[in-house]
C-alpha cells in the first residue's frame, strides 16, 4: 500500500497510507482527510435520512478512489416511533418557561427554519432509517459512534463495510465485540461529544488488552503528532481525531464560533447533559453555564432535551447568537489555534508524529 512507515497492518487492511481517522461533520473535511491519506468519517447523527443519503452520494463524489466512512449514534432506550407531538407533550412546562427565559435574556431571535434539532426526534425508528441510508451508501467504513446494535453492525458487514465500534469502558469492549465490531475505538474522557469516565491514556491499554487482537485505534484529547506517537506506543494502531477539523477552512463554522473554539484552553470545555440529555462535552458557553446556574433544572434525559432545547438552538445557530454559540468540542481544542485547511492539519500531524517517534530512538538503542 505505502513504503510509509507509518502504514501499519490497519491502513493496510482499510487501504489508507497514514493511521490518521477523522470524524467530521461537513462531509468536505472527511473527503478532505481521505485525499490526504488518512480515513475521513463523515458524523451523520444530525442529518435526516433523505439528507444523509444525499450527502453521503456528495461524499463519494468528493472522494470517488479513496475509502471514508459515516459515523451514527445508536443508542437504545429510545422511543420506538419519531413522534415529535409525544415527545414534545411530555416536557415539563416550567422546564419550557427556563428555556423561554435564556431566550429573552439573550435577545434570540425566532428562528425561521429548522435544524436536526428542531425538526427531529432521536428514535429508533429514525435510526433504522439512518442506519439503512448509511449501509446502501457504499461507502467503505460504518462506526458506531454510541451504541452497538448486533443487526446493525451485521446489516453493514453484509454490505461488506468494515464496522468500527467507539467505547469508553472495558465492558463496553466486550459488547462491541459480541456485537461484531471489527475495530474498536477507544474514546477517553478528554473527547468531546459523548464521552465515557475514563482518561485517554488510562483507557487505551485496557482497551487494547480487551481487543483479542483486534485493532484498536485511540481517541480522545489527541491534537498532535506526539500524542499520536504515544498512542502508537500504548498499542493502539491510529488515532482518531475530531476537535482538530472544527478549525479547519472546508469546515466553515461561523465567525464567532471559530474565534471561540480559538480562544478556548482545554479547560475551556465542560461535560454537560443540557445538550442531548446524555453527557457530552462541549466548549463551554453562556448556554452550558445557564444550566449550572442556581435554580436551573435538571437536564431532561434523550431525547426529551433535543424537544425542550431544540427551536432555541435552531435560532441561535441561524442568528450567530455568540453568547449561546457552542459546539461538541474536546480537550484537544488548544491545539486548534488558526483556520486552516485540511491538509495543512494532516501534514503538520504526520510530520510531528515521525519527530516524535524519532526523539525516541536513543531509548530503543
Amino acid at each position: 500500500m505505502s513504503g510509509d512507515a507509518l502504514c501499519n497492518a490497519l491502513c493496510r487492511r482499510l487501504g489508507i497510507r497514514v493511521p490518521i481517522f477523522g470524524l467530521a461533520h461537513r462531509i468536505e473535511v472527511a473527503a478532505a482527510i481521505s485525499r490526504a491519506g488518512g480515513l475521513g468519517v463523515y458524523a451523520a447523527a444530525r442529518d435526516g435520512p433523505d439528507e444523509l443519503a444525499g450527502k453521503l452520494k456528495a461524499l463519494r463524489a468528493l472522494c470517488p478512489d479513496r475509502p471514508v466512512g459515516v459515523d451514527l449514534l445508536l443508542p437504545t432506550a429510545l422511543p420506538e416511533h419519531s413522534s415529535a407531538e409525544a415527545v414534545a407533550a411530555a416536557v415539563p412546562e416550567g422546564h419550557r418557561q427556563w428555556v423561554q427565559a435564556l431566550a429573552e435574556r439573550h435577545a434570540v431571535p425566532p428562528a425561521t427554519r429548522g435544524n436536526f434539532f428542531s425538526m427531529y426526534v432521536r428514535s429508533q425508528a429514525l435510526f433504522n432509517e439512518q442506519v439503512e441510508a448509511a449501509v446502501a451508501s457504499g461507502v467503505e467504513v460504518f462506526a458506531a459512534g454510541v451504541g452497538t446494535p448486533p443487526a446493525v453492525l451485521a446489516r453493514a458487514k453484509a454490505a461488506g463495510q468494515h464496522t468500527i465500534a467507539l467505547v469508553g469502558h472495558p465492558r463496553h469492549a466486550q459488547k462491541a465485540i459480541a456485537a461484531g465490531a471489527d475495530i474498536l475505538v477507544a474514546q477517553g474522557y478528554d473527547a468531546g461529544g459523548h464521552t465515557g469516565p475514563i482518561g485517554t491514556y488510562t483507557l487505551v491499554p485496557q482497551i487494547v488488552a480487551a481487543a483479542g487482537g483486534r485493532p484498536v485505534i485511540a481517541a480522545g484529547g489527541i491534537g498532535c503528532g506526539a500524542q499520536v506517537a504515544a498512542a502508537l506506543a500504548l498499542g493502539a494502531q491510529g488515532a482518531w481525531l475530531g476537535t482538530l477539523w472544527l478549525g479547519t477552512r472546508e469546515h466553515e463554522l461561523p465567525a464567532a464560533l471559530q474565534a471561540k473554539l480559538i480562544a478556548a484552553a482545554s479547560d475551556d470545555t465542560v461535560i454537560t447533559r443540557a445538550h442531548s440529555g446524555k453527557p457530552c462535552r462541549v466548549v463551554r458557553s453562556a448556554f452550558s453555564d445557564a444550566w449550572d446556574e442556581v435554580g436551573a433544572p435538571d437536564p431532561l434525559p434523550m431525547p426529551y432535551q433535543q424537544a425542550l432545547t431544540g427551536a432555541l438552538l435552531a435560532a441561535v445557530e441561524e442568528h450567530e447568537v455568540a453568547p449561546l454559540l457552542y459546539e461538541a468540542a474536546g480537550q484537544s481544542v488548544a491545539w486548534l489555534q488558526q483556520i486552516e485547511p485540511v491538509a495543512s492539519v494532516m501534514d503538520r500531524l504526520l510530520r510531528e508524529t515521525r519527530q516524535a517517534l524519532e526523539s525516541m530512538r536513543p531509548y530503543l538503542a
